[in-house]
C-alpha cells in the first residue's frame, strides 16, 4: 500500500505511522506524511528514520494540491481534527480520485453525512471506513463481539474510562484533541433509545459501574460520539431487535472537573468567534495555544503517572431462549511498547484496520468498522500489541432507581 496521511504531524497520526512501520505491520510500501507544519513534519521524519517515509507540505484547502497528492496513493488516512472543518472535503476528494479512505471518526455529525454517500462509493467501486481508532474503532469491535453472542439484543451499552495513579498534576494535559474534549462536555449527543435515535443534553445519563481493580467504582456520562449512529443499524445487530444503545465516558476526576469548569466558562462554544482587541478569536484556538504554552513552560512540574484504560461493551438480550447478559472489554495498562505515543490504542487501532483492509478484497461503499471487520482478527492484532481482550469481566451496574445488575459474561 502507498499511504497518504493528511494531518500527519498530529499525535494520533504520528503514532499510526510508527505502528505501520513497525515489525507488527504488513502491506506498507510507502507513506507520505502530509501537513502544513513543515518543522513538525521534519522532526517526524527524522525521528522515524525509515526510508519509506516522505514528507509533503499540504494545505487541504487547496483542492488541486490535495488531488495531486491522492493521485500517488492507494489509501488516504484523514487525521485532520474533526472540528477543523475539512472532513467532507477530504472524503469527497477520495471519492473523486477513487482512493480508499479511512479516518479516526466524525464525532457523529460528519459520520451521518459520510454514510449518506454510501451508494456513490459503491458505484465508484471504492471503500471508505469511518471511525477507525480506539473509540470509535476498537469499541465497535467489542460491540460486534457482544452482539454475536446474543440471539436477541435488547440493549448494548458502551463505556470508556481512564484512571491515573500518581500525584495530581498542577498542569492540565488534554487526553486528546482539545476541541473534541470540549465537544464531549458541551454538546448534546445522539443516543439510541426505544429503537431510534434521541438527542440528549450534555453530560446526560450519569451512571455508576463497579469495575475490577484498578478502576473500582466509576461514574460515566453520555457524550457526543459516532458509535450510536452506526452500531444499532449494522447488519447482525439491527435485525436482532436492539432497542437501546448508549456511549458513555469517564475521565479522571480532576480532569473531569477542569473540563466542566471550562465549559461553564464559555469554552464549550469553541468555534464561535469572540472579538479581542478588534480581532476575531476562536475560543478553542485560544485555549489550545494557552494550554500548549502552559505545558511547555511547566513541563518539569508534570508528575509521572501510570494510566489504565478500559473500553467495555455490555449486551443484554437472549441466548438459547433465556435472558442473558454478556460483555467484552479491551484493557490497557502501562507498557514500554506505548512509550512516545499520545494514545497508543487510537493510533494502533487505525493501523490494524488498514492492515486488515489489505488482507482482503475491497468492499466498495461507506462502512463503519463493525460492518467490515471480524472481531477475532482485530482482537488478535490488539493482543500482538499487548492489549488485553476479556470476555465476561466482573461488572456491577448501578442504574438510577434500580438495584445493582451484574454483567456476568
Amino acid at each position: 500500500m502507498r499511504i497518504l496521511v493528511i494531518g500527519a504531524a498530529g499525535g494520533m497520526a504520528s503514532g499510526t505511522i510508527r505502528d505501520l512501520l513497525s515489525t507488527r505491520s504488513r502491506h506498507v510500501e510507502s507513506i507520505v506524511a502530509a501537513d502544513m507544519e513543515e518543522s513538525r513534519l521534519g522532526n517526524l521524519q527524522a525521528g522515524l528514520g525509515d526510508p519509506r517515509v516522505q514528507i509533503l507540505i499540504l494545505d487541504v484547502r487547496d483542492g488541486g494540491a490535495l488531488r495531486r497528492a491522492l493521485a500517488d496513493a492507494d489509501v488516504c488516512i484523514n487525521a485532520v481534527p474533526t472540528f477543523a472543518g475539512h472532513q467532507m472535503a477530504i472524503f469527497q476528494a477520495c471519492l473523486e480520485t477513487r482512493r480508499t479512505y479511512v479516518d479516526y471518526g466524525g464525532m457523529g455529525s460528519f459520520t451521518v453525512q459520510q454514510k449518506g454517500h454510501h451508494a456513490e462509493w459503491q458505484a465508484a467501486g471504492v471503500s471508505a471506513v469511518l471511525g477507525l481508532g480506539s473509540d470509535p474503532g476498537i469499541s465497535n469491535m467489542l460491540c460486534k463481539a457482544v452482539a454475536d453472542r446474543l440471539e436477541r439484543i435488547d440493549r448494548i451499552n458502551l463505556y470508556w474510562a481512564a484512571k491515573k495513579f500518581g500525584p495530581d498534576s498542577p498542569v492540565l494535559v488534554p487526553p486528546y484533541n482539545i476541541n473534541t474534549v470540549l465537544a464531549e462536555y458541551a454538546n448534546p449527543s445522539m443516543q439510541f433509545f426505544g429503537g431510534g435515535l434521541t438527542e440528549v443534553p450534555p453530560q446526560f445519563g450519569q451512571e455508576t459501574l463497579e469495575l475490577p481493580d484498578p478502576w473500582g467504582r466509576t461514574e460515566f456520562m453520555c457524550t457526543q460520539h459516532s458509535e450510536p449512529l452506526t452500531v444499532p443499524f449494522s447488519k447482525g445487530i439491527a435485525e436482532k431487535g436492539i432497542r437501546e444503545f448508549t456511549w458513555k465516558l469517564h475521565l479522571p476526576a480532576r480532569e473531569h472537573e477542569a473540563w466542566v469548569a471550562l465549559v461553564k466558562s464559555g469554552f464549550g462554544e469553541f468555534n464561535d468567534p469572540i472579538v479581542v482587541n478588534g480581532v476575531d478569536v476562536l475560543p478553542g484556538d485560544f485555549l489550545g495555544i494557552l494550554i500548549r504554552r502552559n505545558i511547555a513552560r511547566h513541563a518539569a512540574r508534570i508528575p509521572e503517572t501510570k494510566s489504565f484504560e478500559i473500553t467495555l461493551a455490555i449486551g443484554e438480550g437472549q441466548r438459547n431462549g433465556q435472558p442473558c447478559t454478556v460483555n467484552c472489554a479491551r484493557l490497557g495498562a502501562p507498557n514500554d511498547l506505548y512509550a512516545g505515543y499520545v494514545d497508543a490504542a487510537t493510533s494502533m487501532g487505525l493501523s490494524i484496520g488498514l492492515q486488515l483492509l489489505g488482507d482482503t478484497p475491497a468492499k466498495p461503499g461507506v462502512w463503519a468498522p463493525e460492518e467490515v471487520f471480524e472481531p477475532a482478527a482485530f482482537f488478535m492484532e490488539l493482543e500482538r500489541r499487548e492489549f488485553r481482550i476479556v470476555h465476561g469481566l466482573p461488572v456491577k451496574r448501578f442504574l438510577p432507581g434500580v438495584a445493582a445488575l451484574t454483567a456476568d459474561g
